[in-house]
């Protein structure tokens, strides 16, 4: 139970940390980044919302006491499945941002920076772009079974809480990547790390999905994630 509130509360407590002196130029280009993904959010989710529930929800009449809760859990799968969408989008350009916030995040955490660390935005560029590209391809070979299976009546209401706990877990993978590819940890050895402390994982990318949802917080979110994923690597991932 301790492992799922302190994860949970992580990316909330890196909105404390982002606000450090000498951490906030630093965060400038994620949190633009975030408000553009956000408002391309709002406008997208609000247009679609609509005929995806009309067209999923099940209106058979032996569900139609349980509509209520599946109706939350549907709305709940859509925000998360655009998010992802968004957050993938997003990660993938500020990818050299977020592993540099990540290091000087560490360096004001225990006073060193993480020796494979690049102090250059340039050299920051590759790896950071090539580790999120990885992520992209993993993330797609999970999730495009779940979401054919999404398709199938009835079926679709497991699903539906599979996506979310994938969801949460792709979250850890996408932000813990920045304080553990600093330390040069390849990302078979990054899903391995995070293996070990499983529940804490799940609920650090439930902490950053409800973060999303929070407004005016959400627009923060991304750096707020990338601080609560390195404190998250720091007290527990690297002394595992």
């Amino acid at each position: 139970m301790y492992a799922l509130v302190k994860g949970f509360f992580l990316p909330f407590q890196g909105l404390g940390i982002i606000t450090r002196p000498g951490l906030r130029r630093y965060v400038i280009v994620p949190l633009l980044l975030n408000m553009l993904v956000f408002g391309g959010l709002a406008y997208l989710a609000g247009s679609y919302f609509d005929d995806f529930m009309n067209r999923w929800l099940p209106t058979q009449a032996w569900l139609e006491f349980l509509r209520w809760i599946l109706w939350i859990l549907f709305a709940t799968a859509y925000a998360v499945a655009m998010f992802y969408s968004f957050t993938l989008l997003a990660n993938l350009i500020a990818a050299p941002f977020n592993a540099m916030l990540s290091a000087r995040v560490e360096r004001h955490l225990t006073g060193q920076l993480p020796a494979d660390a690049d102090e250059s935005l340039l050299k920051a560029i590759g790896p950071a772009v090539s580790g999120e590209i990885g992520k992209i391809v993993y993330f797609l070979s999970r999730a495009l079974p779940l979401l054919l299976l999404f398709l199938v009546p009835g079926l679709n209401i497991l699903v539906t809480v599979a996506w979310l706990l994938f969801g949460f877990w792709f979250l850890a993978i996408e932000y813990a990547d920045y304080p553990m590819g600093n330390h040069a940890l390849a990302p078979k050895q990054q899903r391995q790390a995070l293996r070990r402390q499983r529940l804490q994982s799940l609920a650090f990318g439930a902490g950053v999905t409800v973060l999303m949802l929070v407004p005016v917080l959400q627009l923060a979110a991304m750096p707020a994630a990338v601080a609560g994923a390195t404190r998250f690597w720091i007290d527990d991932l690297a002394a595992d």
